[in-house]
């Protein structure tokens, strides 16, 4: 019986399956020794609740930060940048060992442009 729950995958806690597409984003926030910074990074993934990416800046379950992904005008919107809000809701470590990827849950404005998975 352990053999078998070991086997089981953990249930999926989002609300909307992420995509693995790089878009660069500016991301603004303080880190955890209380200094202010920004950042140009890229996602790792994206839905239109929120995204993961790249830090090499230490950061905490709960930071709030402001996030600006530029994306190409379109004839509906010409507007092309994104800017929201952001809650850290996950942290893994990253590639190496001064950079974190970070999970955030969009609080302000959702992502609503149209995108591709590049691993499609």
């Amino acid at each position: 019986m352990a053999a078998a729950r070991a086997m089981d995958p953990t249930p999926e806690r989002r609300r909307e399956r992420r995509l693995a597409v790089h878009l660069p984003i500016l991301v603004r926030g303080t880190d955890r020794a209380g200094e202010k910074f920004e950042e140009r990074t890229s996602s790792v993934n994206l839905c239109r609740g929120g995204a993961a990416f790249a830090t090499r800046y230490a950061l905490a379950l709960g930071d709030r930060l402001q996030i600006n992904i530029p994306v190409a005008p379109s004839p509906s919107e010409p507007d092309a940048d994104f800017s929201t809000h952001g809650r850290i809701v996950h942290i893994v470590p990253g590639a190496n060992a001064r950079e974190l990827i970070v999970g955030v849950e969009f609080t302000g404005p959702r992502f609503h442009r149209m995108f591709v998975s590049e691993s499609t």
